[in-house]
């Protein structure tokens, strides 16, 4: 592991994250997006952040798979490289907040305690965790990548829910049953959160 810094200063910027939520008009925040691969995480995410752009806000997709290509594409799938790959984007998020847009991570961020530590970066209120319920039989009923079908036979080594564990979330800010819930429905119940906590003006007609 390369030894951090002990020469580095934190610069404080001129603007503020407020001045920045000004500019936007409307609140930053982390919607942290979670669940087995094939849960609907990334599927719903883009939805959601369609339905944000379409009323004015700013917004930004971390898409699990889209990481991997550039900031996280020196990282493997132990439980060392995944506690990594979540610090790395929990880190990015922050700073995305405080350039007061909103946030929307999809990763099956497995554990619980990698999830905890992205949420401790920012302060209360500021990380919602989104849990896409759905039973492994329907994510692997959809398969749409061929993962499932690959570690069953071996050729994906510690894949979540195969051979290594998922951890579902024991107090989301939101569930989201996508097995049972459209996907009109499920962004409604998001947006609804977003309204409830005062994140964004309620444009709903």
């Amino acid at each position: 592991m390369t030894k951090k810094s002990t020469h580095t200063v934190w610069h404080h910027a001129s603007i503020s994250r407020s001045d920045r939520e000004s500019l936007h008009n409307h609140k930053s925040a982390i919607l942290w997006f979670t669940g087995l691969s094939g849960s609907g995480k990334s599927t719903l995410a883009h939805a959601v952040e369609k339905y944000l752009h379409k009323i004015g806000v700013s917004t930004y997709v971390l898409d699990g798979d889209n990481v991997r290509h550039g900031l996280c594409s020196d990282l493997g799938f132990t439980d060392s490289d995944r506690a990594e790959n979540i610090r790395r984007i929990g880190e990015l998020a922050k700073l995305m907040t405080d350039a007061g847009i909103i946030t929307l991570t999809a990763f099956i961020s497995p554990f619980m305690s990698d999830r905890d530590t992205a949420r401790k970066l920012v302060p209360d209120g500021d990380f919602l965790e989104i849990y896409c319920l759905c039973p492994i039989e329907t994510c692997e009923q959809r398969d749409v990548k061929g993962l499932y079908k690959k570690a069953r036979a071996g050729e994906i080594p510690l894949f979540t829910g195969i051979d290594s564990p998922y951890q579902a979330p024991e107090k989301p800010e939101l569930t989201v049953n996508t097995q049972e819930q459209s996907l009109s429905a499920s962004v409604e119940h998001v947006i609804k959160l977003l309204v409830q906590r005062g994140l964004i003006d309620d444009v709903r007609s």
